[in-house]
């Protein structure tokens, strides 16, 4: 089996039409797709939980959002817009938001578009 850039198998390769809409995967995936972006900077290891923002705790900027969301793009496929969920968002909206503002709006977007 292979895998999308950050070693979380991709829609088709997990053998279903999508992956699951449970928060404890989506933090999982989403962990690792964090993780993936942030080794470039040596915080491959930095705590991400539910409360953790990406801004202050994650000390990421604009562009570390953009590769992010080509990740998720890459992994969920158009099931989910993190560009539309941004773009929605004030600029302290944005500073402020945390891992579990996105997961939650992952799993709204998985199970909005289940069969």
């Amino acid at each position: 089996m292979t895998s999308d850039t950050t070693g979380v198998a991709t829609v088709e390769e997990q053998g279903r039409s999508a992956p699951a809409a449970d928060s404890a995967t989506v933090l999982a995936d989403l962990t690792r797709m964090l993780r993936s972006t942030l080794e470039e900077y040596g915080l491959e290891d930095a705590e991400i939980t539910l409360g953790t923002t990406f801004h202050d705790d994650l000390e990421m900027e604009s562009i570390d959002l953009v590769a992010l969301s080509g990740t998720m793009r890459e992994h969920y496929g158009d099931r989910v817009n993190f560009a539309a969920f941004i773009a929605d968002l004030e600029l302290d909206e944005i500073i402020a938001l945390t891992v579990g503002e996105l997961v939650d709006y992952i799993v709204a977007s998985l199970r909005a578009t289940e069969s």
